[in-house]
Parts: C-alpha cells; sequence; structure tokens
C-alpha cells in the first residue's frame, strides 16, 4: 500500500509518500518569515500553504506513482479541543485530493505524526514510553501507551522553540533561528551552567530564563555564549521534567522530538548530563531529518491505518 501524506504547520508545509512501511518520497518547503520577524500571524500562514501545497505536492509526484489514501494532519493534539487553522488548509486541500482520486481519508493529528516521525531508526522498540516534544507551540511531556497519549507536563508560559527564536531574533537572526544559534552555541568557551531550571510538579517555565537571557545580552555577553546558555538551560529542564514524569509512571525510556530536539548540540547535553548524574533514563532521539515539522510519521500512520481497516 502506497499513502501521501500532508502537514501544514506554522511553519513548514510538507508532504511524504510511504509505501511498505518506508518514506519513499519526501518534500517540504518553509513558511516564508521576514527578517526580523518572529513567525507569521495564522492568516499569514493560511495564504502561505495555500500558496505552497500545489508546489509541495507537484515535487512528490514529479515521477508518477499511484497512492490508496491520503492521511493529513486536521489539529495540532489528540481533543476536539485543539484547533488551529493552519491544519484546515492541509485538510481542506487532502479532502479534494482524496475525493478527485476516490480514494480514502484519513486524519490524525500533528503531534502524533511527530511522535511516528521520531521512532525512524530512533532504535526504541518499546510500546510504553515517555515521549517529550519540543517546538514553537509546543514543550510537552507525554505518556505514550500503546495508542494512548497522557499529557504529564509543559511549558506554563514559553515554549522551547519560541525562546530559541525569540533569543536568535535578537541577535539578528533568520526565523526560525534553531540551527544558527546552534552553530554560535557550539563556539562557546564559558560552558558552566548561569540560568536555573524553574520547573514544579512535572510542569516548567521559560518566561524566566527569557529575561535572564537579555540581560546577559544586554550586559554585552559574547553571543556565542549567550546561546550556549539557552541549550544548557533546555537541556536540564528537559531532564528535570522527565525525572518527574518517569518517578510518577514507572516509565524509563524516552523519545525526544520535535524541531527544538534537531539540535545535535541539545542531544549531547542531554546525554552527557544523564551520565554525569547516572540518571536512569533511557534517551531516543529519531533522525535529526524528521525531527522538525514533517509529513513522515503523518504518511506512515495513513499507511498503517489503511492496513489495520483491510484486515478487520
Amino acid at each position: 500500500m502506497t499513502v501521501l501524506g500532508i502537514d501544514t504547520s506554522c511553519y513548514t508545509t510538507s508532504g511524504a509518500i510511504s509505501s511498505g512501511g518506508e518514506i519513499i518520497r519526501f518534500a517540504r518547503k518553509l513558511l516564508p518569515v521576514g527578517h526580523g520577524k518572529r513567525g507569521l500571524r495564522q492568516s499569514e500562514a493560511v495564504f502561505q500553504h495555500i500558496k505552497q501545497i500545489p508546489e509541495v505536492v507537484s515535487d512528490l509526484f514529479s515521477v508518477p506513482v499511484a497512492v490508496d489514501a491520503v492521511c493529513v494532519s486536521s489539529r495540532p493534539r489528540d481533543g476536539e479541543e485543539s484547533y488551529m487553522p493552519v491544519f484546515e488548509t492541509g485538510y481542506s486541500f487532502a479532502c479534494a485530493l482524496a475525493s478527485s482520486m476516490r480514494i480514502p481519508l484519513i486524519t490524525t493529528t500533528h503531534q502524533r505524526g511527530h511522535l511516528r516521525a521520531a521512532l525512524i531508526g530512533s532504535g526504541l522498540t518499546r510500546k510504553d514510553y515517555l515521549a517529550v516534544h519540543l517546538s514553537g507551540g509546543t514543550t510537552d511531556v507525554l505518556a505514550v501507551r500503546e495508542e494512548q497519549i497522557e499529557l504529564l507536563g509543559t511549558s506554563l508560559d514559553l515554549h522551547a522553540g519560541q525562546l530559541v527564536d525569540r533569543i536568535g531574533v535578537r541577535m539578528g537572526l533568520p526565523f526560525p533561528c534553531g540551527s544558527e544559534l546552534e552553530k554560535l552555541a557550539v563556539l562557546a568557551e564559558n560552558r558552566q551552567a548561569l540560568i536555573p531550571v524553574s520547573a514544579t510538579d512535572g510542569n516548567c517555565h521559560l518566561s524566566g530564563a527569557e529575561a535572564s537571557l537579555h540581560r546577559m545580552l544586554d550586559a554585552g555577553m559574547p553571543f556565542p555564549e549567550t546561546a550556549f546558555q539557552l541549550y544548557s538551560l533546555l537541556a536540564r529542564t528537559v531532564l528535570r521534567m522527565l525525572e518527574t514524569a518517569g518517578a510518577n509512571t514507572g516509565l524509563r525510556d524516552a523519545l525526544i522530538m520535535g524541531g527544538v530536539a534537531s539540535s545535535a548540540l541539545l542531544r549531547a547535553l542531554i546525554h552527557d548530563r544523564i551520565n554525569k548524574r547516572r540518571i536512569p533514563m533511557s534517551v531516543f532521539f529519531g533522525n535529526p531529518a524528521y525531527s522538525t515539522d514533517n509529513a513522515a510519521g503523518v504518511a506512515l500512520i495513513g499507511e498503517e491505518k489503511l492496513q489495520l481497516a483491510k484486515e478487520e
């Protein structure tokens, strides 16, 4: 079976085609953001998706291939209350495409797509595990048990990706700022942690860290050192939240996903701290190519749902 996946997030228009449990085609385009801006309004993002979806799908089908179904992320997370206009764009396009091709339309969520994509190449084999979703709209710690997802902790103010982009834009970096900010952070000479973690009952606060980072920049701290402090703070915050979640659930395997988790520096800092503090947690990361917003997991979910429906 072959399935087309579509995802239209706040950052990226993406599509993928899966067949036989493998991603055979993959295309995506970042939403264009003007220099100095920290993102797009939903109306602006919807307009950009309308322009970019035909281009992305055209790239996927540059060599014709027959698909058996279309799967799309129709909302951010599980729950009827979860809604964001950008996902309506992809859903509408997927509905029209599936109807015109007379094939099934399958829906999932953006977060489930991230989870499935992060499993690609991660080495995680257990069906019950913790997951951390780090992006511009989420800093969530989840318990994943079979098909059930439970929110255990989150940021009560600013999200990880927002922190990265706000500090990056302050430094004059292009949005989204993660890759360029990381290039600066690895140049830091002083790697002593200066910002304390703010976390209680499995949740965290990041707005205080943002204020601290701005004060560091105001005081003349070099960009590399400031960038490193940000990544150090995120690594320590993730582990504090994971330790609480592990203690409350007994789960000791953790999958870390989302655009912020594509950072090689963040991954190294998390592994180093686990080893130094001997934290009883096994942490897994997926392929960095499938960490930022993408439709690979959406396509795979569609294929798995289609297979299950045929077997029933």
